[in-house]
């Protein structure tokens, strides 16, 4: 599904034209922002997610609004191997042009991913009056979900490669030179390639007037993206084969081992802003 940009900017510099009838806001958001994946043999942990945020709601009437905005949004976690120590296979070519089955084995492997991202939100809210200086609000909508970078860094008790060649029924395991042994101590770092999906989102909270034209805002949060954020065209062994060595494999990340995986962004905790009137 893609989103027309050039009408979402349209519709924000619209809204930001209507500075007299619209309110402004600024807020932060804080709660679990998990980088959810469909791939078999991983679990996720210490999942924490955040971003700042602007933009205007345009009233339509007593009740409801549409808003429009710009958002910083940061998802950090922890991705492991259900096993402790496992193996994972993939198909690489070696420097003759031979392929030949990659089967990585490691202990204790651990990937810290960071994503950041560019959200674009645009939602209808509906507000009620319960008690003097007291509203309700209800916001319901739509971002476009843009990632900036999404890296990782990969450590591992020790990482070893090596190769089988079905042609020939032939193992090699330890041929250093030719990047098949073992390595202590690995770690290295690496990046995703990623690309744009949609998300919806939801608030449910509160403004407490401050003043005839302040309020705060506080209020819960619920988003999950639509899609895939990955741009990968071939599957790669999430520990990069290195045909001249054993040290120096790359971090391919383990979200790599299937180009048709789906990686989405979920995400909930409290949001807390700030409304100029």
């Amino acid at each position: 599904m893609k989103l027309n940009i050039k009408n979402i900017i349209s519709t924000i510099a619209f809204l930001i034209s209507q500075g007299i009838a619209a309110q402004f806001y600024v807020g932060i958001q804080s709660g679990i922002g998990n980088i959810q994946s469909d791939i078999t043999g991983t679990q996720e942990g210490n999942r924490l997610g955040g971003a700042v945020k602007a933009g205007y709601i345009y009233s339509l009437n007593t009740h409801f609004g549409i808003g429009a905005g710009l958002e910083f949004s940061q998802y950090k976690q922890e991705v492991s191997l259900s096993q402790p120590t496992a193996t994972l296979s993939n198909f690489e070519v070696d420097a003759s042009t031979s392929a030949f089955v990659y089967n990585v084995t490691t202990n204790n492997y651990i990937e810290k991913q960071t994503l950041h991202a560019l959200q674009i939100p645009l939602f209808v809210q509906y507000k009620t009056n319960i008690n003097k200086g007291i509203d309700f609000n209800f916001r319901a909508g739509a971002k476009y979900f843009l990632p900036v970078k999404y890296k990782i860094k990969a450590t591992a008790d020790y990482v070893n490669g090596s190769a089988y060649y079905p042609d020939v029924n032939l193992t090699i395991d330890n041929l250093p030179e030719y990047g098949f042994g073992s390595q202590d101590n690995y770690s290295s770092s690496g990046e995703y390639k990623t690309k744009g999906i949609l998300m919806s989102s939801f608030e449910l909270g509160f403004t407490f007037d401050m003043g005839k034209k302040n309020s705060l805002y506080a209020a819960m949060y619920l988003e999950s993206g639509y899609g895939t954020i990955l741009d990968q065209n071939k599957n790669e062994s999430y520990v990069g084969y290195n045909e001249t060595a054993v040290s120096d494999r790359k971090a391919n990340g383990l979200y790599s081992i299937d180009k048709d995986a789906e990686i989405k962004p979920v995400a909930f905790g409290v949001t807390l802003g700030w409304n100029f009137k």
